[in-house]
């Protein structure tokens, strides 16, 4: 009996030790894989890390810092051991395929590898993110007044911190739009009949010595003989400001930019104050264009989402036309636009598209 006892005391004792050797060694062996020191003895982790270290999640004010295990591990049980399993297939990458082992490499594929985190943090309502920062602890009348417009927005639409914060510790990936989308924008103009009565320009186009217009302007047709046309352009001048030709009065989407002989050929009304004293007048132009352009602006806001999708939706979630008034997107979209490769034509398009579905002239 005696015998029994101290078998089942020893089976325990060892039940114990055995537990405590495979829970503890394994809770040490996860930590120490988790450790920033671990991540950087592979040698495809050289550049996220230079990158992070420009970021402010390295360097801050404040003095503290985020590791890498703290935005990229939740600490949710379950998850941080489903993170971890997922984690061995960069190890497998690191040592047997060398998929990323040069910067070419890196490069090529590292739109994959942040889309493969984006869609961790949007599954898991970026858990790392919110470890550290809480909303309902967020001091907003502290924060810029456009940061403070998107946080409400955010949590009015049920978005989460990465469908807005991506590029926070590591460089964006580098996007451009297919040419195919431009050329099929193309062939559309270049479809435009000489029937047509109104028209819009896709790009910037020149009237002669006249000056330019710009894209989705509207034009109506007098007279036409194939791209040769003879259009009339209607908008409203600024006083002091004559050179451009404005949308309508005290709306700043800019139909034309005019030359000085283009400015003698106007037909303009009188000028008239507006309620901030500044003083507009109608002006009418008759022009020749000889471009092609398009039959309805519709082609051209197909192009425009593209962009939207490509240039600003790789930074952060979708941001709807009929955010900002007209007069507020052309700054906002300067402001994005000089963090991307996006063209300057390209960039005028987005920016027409944002002005004329905004939310004080979608209707017009």
């Amino acid at each position: 009996m005696k015998i029994k006892k101290r078998i089942i005391a020893a089976l325990l004792m060892l039940g114990v030790v055995f537990g405590w050797l495979s829970l503890g060694g394994g809770h040490a062996l996860l930590s120490a894989t988790s450790s920033t020191e671990f991540c950087l003895s592979c040698h495809s982790m050289e550049a996220p890390y230079k990158e992070y270290q420009g970021s402010v999640h390295f360097s801050n004010s404040k003095g503290i810092r985020a590791e890498c295990a703290d935005c990229h591990i939740p600490s949710q049980p379950l998850d941080y051991l489903l993170t971890k399993i997922r984690a061995s297939k960069d190890i497998y990458h690191e040592f047997v395929t060398d998929k990323i082992d040069s910067h070419e490499k890196y490069e090529q594929h590292r739109g994959e590898m942040a889309e493969t985190v984006w869609a961790q943090f949007r599954t898991n309502d970026s858990a790392t993110c919110r470890s550290c920062h809480n909303q309902s602890a967020m001091e907003t009348y502290d924060q810029s007044h456009d940061a403070q417009k998107m946080h409400q927005y955010g949590m009015a639409n049920n978005q989460t911190c990465i469908d807005c914060h991506r590029g926070v510790a590591h460089l964006l990936p580098e996007v451009k739009l297919d040419s195919k989308a431009h050329e099929q924008l193309a062939r559309q103009a270049q479809q435009t009949t000489a029937d047509s009565r109104e028209v819009f320009p896709a790009q910037v186009i020149t009237m002669g010595g006249l000056g330019t217009i710009n894209p989705a302007t509207s034009l109506t047709v007098l007279a036409s003989e194939g791209d040769n046309r003879k259009v009339q352009l209607n908008g409203f001048q600024l006083e002091g400001a004559e050179q451009v030709l404005y949308l309508a009065k005290g709306q700043r989407a800019i139909v034309a930019m005019l030359s000085e002989e283009g400015q003698k050929a106007v037909t303009a009304g009188t000028y008239e104050a507006d309620e901030y004293g500044n003083k507009w007048r109608s002006a009418t132009l008759v022009a020749q264009i000889d471009q092609p352009v398009l039959a309805s602006r519709e082609p051209l806001w197909s192009y425009a989402k593209q962009l939207d999708n490509v240039y600003c939706s790789t930074c952060h979630a979708k941001i709807p036309s009929h955010h900002f008034t007209l007069n507020a997107w052309p700054a906002v979209a300067k402001g994005m636009g000089d963090r991307t490769s996006i063209s300057k034509d390209d960039l005028e398009i987005l920016t027409k598209y944002f002005q004329y579905n905004a939310k004080d002239f979608a209707t017009h």
